[in-house]
């Protein structure tokens, strides 16, 4: 009798386990067949607007590509018509100071004017060209993006400061919220872009 009751006890776990496997392999199952539909949304998220442009300019001026199209995307979302609060425009929003800064730096005489911003091929060449010279300047991605975003002067002002800089050659701590959000958010959509596209 407790021989019998062993053995049904013994199945009756066998039973329980074997319906457990067959839970997480259903489980996993799913999950694999809904990644595709996932990575097919990621990939309406987060597409690769004006690609040509950025692909071209990402070579010519070596910056990486995940990085120029995450800065398009979190400036503008690839709105060309894009205009700040600070009146920066244009997929990679841009101020005319910027702007004239770049254009001084790359010695283009082309006659393109700030005027021309809101054409997304010359907003993706100068912005990818303003990363380009940020990240030569400072020779990290984290002070090249807070750069962007917050300027040089300011970034360079931090580095000083032991609160926010121990070694005066990269951030600890980003004083302005705004630009911490955005560096955190670039860095992120960075990522993203580089799993779903390489």
């Amino acid at each position: 009798m407790a021989r019998k009751k062993k053995r049904a006890g013994s199945a009756k776990r066998k039973s329980i386990f074997l319906w457990l496997v067959l839970v997480v392999v259903l489980v996993a199952a799913g999950f694999a067949a809904l990644q595709p539909a996932t990575e097919s949304v990621y990939r309406q998220l987060y597409p690769r607007t004006y690609r040509e442009y950025v692909e071209r300019y990402s070579r010519e001026y070596q910056v990486d590509r995940d990085l120029v199209y995450a800065v398009a995307k979190v400036e503008s979302n690839f709105d060309p018509n894009a205009v700040s609060h600070a009146d920066a425009r244009g997929v990679m929003q841009m101020t005319e100071d910027a702007f004239e800064w770049v254009q001084y730096r790359m010695g283009d005489e082309s006659g393109v004017s700030y005027e021309d911003i809101f054409d997304p091929e010359v907003s993706i060449q100068y912005g990818t060209y303003m990363l380009h010279l940020l990240l030569e300047e400072t020779g990290d991605e984290k002070l090249a993006i807070c750069s962007y975003h917050a300027g040089m002067g300011n970034v360079n002002s931090w580095l000083l400061q032991e609160e926010y800089s121990k070694d005066g050659k990269t951030l600890d701590k980003i004083p302005y919220s705004d630009t911490e959000w955005y560096y955190n958010k670039v860095s992120e959509t960075k990522k993203i872009y580089r799993k779903l596209y390489s």
